[in-house]
């Protein structure tokens, strides 16, 4: 064999191996688990900016928003789950479905835009929800909150966009305490989980929302900085999510990080990994 056949044999058989290795990790990020970074404080304190988890598509069963998008702004890459898998759109049902529970953490694409979003499973097809003060309501039964003291955070440039929290306790300096208040919820079915409280906002009270048959309705455990169901899809909201869009449940957080970067290991959070998502 000449010097020049084997570097071709030795470029081929490279080839082969990275087509294999993309074709294996396109088929597990398809039927069984999606990578998922978390780029917003909506979760709070459930969820924090930098927290990175795999969302189990197994939970539910598969649709189109099963198949993986690609999405790489640096180098212009923007390639939609609909892209692979928009023939299978339309019929709002799944392969292998199951029902998600109320109190679930899911993760779907938004209705309108396509985008992954992570937020908490309130209502199911036929509830009818409703905001009174801050408290939910679901099918005329409130959701009981019980003070939980409060949730604290340095105010600081949060993640790869630089987000700053938003504080109860006012307009704090770079570097001091910003605070929520905290109530743990429980749903009917004897789900609890944190939320947080900013203050008093235009969300706080909202009219009745009928869940329609096939639908789902989603709202932020950080309430008052969450973009969800209660925001409809023409005014820039979630509105209500068909069963379709479901990609899967968030289970456990397997890595975070607190900086800009992940590759900035100071400011790991150690105490999150492998925690569970409740």
């Amino acid at each position: 064999m000449s010097e020049s056949t084997g570097i071709l044999h030795t470029v081929k058989e490279t080839i082969k191996t990275v087509v294999y290795a993309l074709l294996i990790a396109g088929v597990f990020r398809t039927f069984f688990f999606q990578p998922f970074w978390i780029p917003s404080g909506s979760m709070k304190d459930t969820l924090l900016i930098g927290d990175f988890l795999f969302v189990n598509k197994m939970a539910y069963g598969y649709s189109y928003a099963s198949c993986p998008s690609i999405i790489i702004p640096r180098f212009g890459i923007d390639v939609d789950a609909e892209d692979f898998c928009g023939v299978f759109k339309g019929g709002n049902d799944r392969l292998f479905g199951s029902e998600p529970e109320r109190g679930d953490v899911v993760v779907f694409r938004h209705p309108v835009t396509g985008r992954d979003f992570i937020k908490r499973l309130i209502g199911l097809p036929g509830d009818q929800i409703q905001l009174r003060n801050g408290v939910v309501f679901i099918n005329g039964e409130a959701a009981a909150q019980n003070q939980d003291g409060f949730f604290i955070e340095t105010m600081e440039h949060q993640g790869p966009e630089g987000l700053l929290p938003q504080c109860q306790n006012g307009a704090v300096g770079i570097g001091s305490d910003c605070q929520k208040e905290r109530f743990i919820e429980t749903l009917p079915n004897g789900v609890s989980h944190g939320i947080l409280n900013i203050g008093r906002r235009a969300l706080d009270n909202t009219g009745v929302f009928t869940v329609p048959e096939g639908q789902y309705f989603f709202m932020g455990d950080n309430r008052d900085n969450s973009s969800d169901s209660r925001v409809p899809q023409a005014a820039r909201g979630v509105g209500f999510v068909p069963y379709e869009d479901i990609v899967g449940r968030a289970d456990r957080i397997m890595f975070s990080s607190a900086g800009r970067s992940m590759l900035a290991f100071w400011t790991w959070r150690s105490d999150r990994y492998f925690k569970a998502i409740e």
